[in-house]
């Protein structure tokens, strides 16, 4: 019978990066002691954030609550404000996680300028635009302008580090740190090495976003798109599908996915779930008498195109969700 791990603390994680456990009657460690509890941290402890979009200011709020100095570097001339205001959004949410946030701007810098951003940096956690002619000619840049020892990071939802460090003269240096957006709050960090990316430098950056308090995971191979977008992706094309086509609504297959199988998954995934599944006989058992059906079951699942009617569709059903609903969409501080 196949044997799990037993359950882990997917993301808080305080205990492991030395922060202490918060409780009602103990204050929150500050951002200084944070760091000083991490010999990571203390290594990585000057953090250059490219791109500011939610996504970057809000992996630039969680590294500031855990005591580095953060550089944003972005060209938009309103950069500072959109940052500014959404750290302060995400300070409630942090200290949910029992860390400090008084003046957790103090340690915050704005630069045009990229390469006077670069100066210093031991981490660069870049979030630019999904375009692979853009980040190959960034990461050549970003190489040029830090020391041989900068732990090289990409948000990229879906480009290949093999693919961004064409350009670069050590290819080795670059993977990718794809984190579940808000990055502040979503435990998982998808680490996805190159092909030529140096194994010691996957195991740092492990580390790093452990002090962190993520829950990193290592892809054993380059895949486009990665695990987590790829699941959620084949998940929604037949939720789409089942809309479309009328067989339920928009809110009823929400209400089917947060009664049922969202509970189990965010319990135990898919697989473990299948195993205790499995009675006795465990997963192999499953597999034996439920996986015929099941396997049938995918060839008569449906492809839907986000066509004008698909669209309509999907917009009114949205409609209607939404009057029978009070939540509306936040920011990533929500």
């Amino acid at each position: 019978m196949p044997s799990w791990p037993a359950p882990q603390d997917h993301g808080l994680g305080a205990e492991r990066h030395g922060r202490a456990m918060v409780t009602a009657t103990m204050a929150a460690p500050t951002p200084a002691q944070v760091l000083a509890a991490s010999d990571v941290l203390r290594r990585r402890s000057h953090a250059v954030v490219i791109g500011a979009g939610t996504i970057g200011a809000s992996w630039a709020a969680l590294f500031l609550a855990h005591g580095l100095r953060v550089r944003v570097s972005d060209p938009a001339p309103d950069v500072e404000q959109r940052v500014l205001a959404l750290v302060e959004r995400c300070a409630p949410a942090l200290e949910g996680l029992g860390l400090a946030t008084a003046g957790l701007t103090e340690r915050l810098e704005f630069h045009t300028d990229l390469g006077s951003a670069l100066e210093g940096a031991d981490v660069v956690q870049e979030n630019g635009p999904e375009n692979v002619r853009f980040k190959r000619d960034m990461w050549a840049q970003v190489e040029r302008a830090v020391g041989p020892k900068t732990l090289l990071l990409s948000s990229t939802s879906g480009i290949r580090a093999s693919s961004m460090a064409k350009e670069m003269t050590d290819p080795t240096r670059l993977l990718v740190g794809h984190p579940f957006n808000p990055p502040h709050l979503v435990p998982l960090v998808e680490v996805v090495p190159g092909d030529l990316t140096d194994p010691a430098v996957v195991d740092e950056a492990v580390a790093f976003y452990g002090a962190l308090g993520k829950r990193p995971l290592v892809l054993r191979k380059e895949i486009a798109g990665f695990v987590a977008n790829r699941l959620q992706s084949a998940m929604f094309q037949e939720c789409v599908n089942l809309v479309a086509e009328g067989v339920v609504s928009m809110a009823d297959l929400d209400a089917v996915v947060t009664s049922s199988i969202g509970l189990r998954w965010a319990a135990a995934g898919p697989f473990l779930t299948f195993h205790l599944g499995g009675g006795a006989g465990g997963f192999e058992h499953f597999l034996t008498h439920l996986g015929p059906g099941m396997e049938s079951m995918w060839t008569v699942l449906g492809h839907p195109h986000f066509d004008e009617t698909t669209v309509g569709v999907l917009t009114d059903e949205l409609g209607e969700a939404r009057s029978k609903t009070s939540a509306e969409p936040e920011d990533v501080g929500g």
